[in-house]
């Protein structure tokens, strides 16, 4: 049986995201999907969804949302509280809404975005094979408003036990050179992991900017437009890094000097304006991983 989920407040930014759009960086179309990947496969996997399932991801919390029929929800990412009307209900794990019922979620504790998964996913129509929410092409169902009707699938499997989740891996973002280390002075991936660097106001889905100390340019010509890959860390005229992230440009003509480790990019979505960012080197790709001791 399908289901209606009735936004009553949207909070600071909330969106419909699944895997993302992927294989159309070619058309110019970005990948959008989950910006912590993990915690939204967590919560689609709590309440008995498919991977591919879409879901919310919700900003600084703020949402309100009430479901017309009986369901699983769970909560995962930024730890935030959540009410199923007026009683307290738990973070990384499936909870049963029944019909009628609002779920609330007020404002982090730390990080920023959390993900809410309704069993049977958001059933919003998909645009080139995504339900995702591409907030600088436009692309896919539009940003979630007050108000806002969501059409919710019909459930698939009952939720199953799961392991606790154990912290995640928390701390300097590991990355590998880019190809234009060779436009800046020295070793601009050694300057890089040695600066820390702090979170701009203007970050957002596209990209997380840096402030800090800037890396100095030997070559000032200009760069014709390049493909850019999820992670690339792009420095602008400024000096300052970006490091791209779901809503980035398929294209780009500022010098790229490293990219991200994709293990690591979840961190990117759940850093607040003003925190610390350091970097360290990562290992290439292809190359053998150390031994578990």
């Amino acid at each position: 049986m399908s289901a209606e989920l009735t936004v009553l407040e949207a909070g600071t930014l909330t969106t419909v995201q699944d895997e993302g759009r992927v294989g159309f960086a070619h058309l110019g179309v970005p990948r959008a999907g989950a910006l912590d990947a993990p915690a939204a496969a967590l919560a689609n996997r709590l309440v008995g969804n498919g991977p591919s399932a879409a879901l919310l991801e919700v900003t600084l919390g703020g949402l309100e949302a009430r479901l017309s029929a009986g369901r699983w929800v769970a909560v995962t990412g930024a730890p935030v509280p959540v009410l199923v009307d007026d009683r307290a209900v738990g973070h990384d794990r499936a909870e049963w809404v029944p019909a009628g019922a609002t779920v609330r979620l007020g404002t982090p504790r730390a990080g920023v975005r959390s993900y809410v998964a309704v069993s049977g996913g958001i059933a919003v129509d998909p645009v080139l094979g995504s339900r995702s929410t591409d907030t600088l092409a436009g692309v896919g169902p539009p940003v979630v408003a007050s108000g806002q009707v969501l059409p919710v699938g019909s459930p698939g499997d009952a939720p199953r036990p799961h392991d606790t989740p154990r912290p995640r891996r928390t701390g300097p973002l590991r990355v590998t050179p880019g190809p234009r280390a060779d436009w800046f002075d020295g070793d601009v991936v050694t300057a890089l992991c040695r600066t820390t660097y702090t979170v701009s106001a203007d970050s957002n889905r596209i990209g997380l900017r840096l402030d800090g100390s800037p890396l100095t340019r030997v070559r000032t010509d200009e760069l014709p437009s390049e493909g850019m890959v999820l992670g690339a860390v792009q420095v602008p005229p400024s000096g300052t890094p970006v490091v791209f992230l779901a809503d980035h440009p398929p294209t780009g003509g500022y010098p790229v000097v490293a990219v991200v480790d994709a293990d690591d990019l979840w961190q990117c979505a759940q850093l607040r304006p003003g925190d610390a960012v350091t970097f360290t080197r990562g290992r290439p790709p292809g190359a053998p991983q150390a031994p578990r001791r």
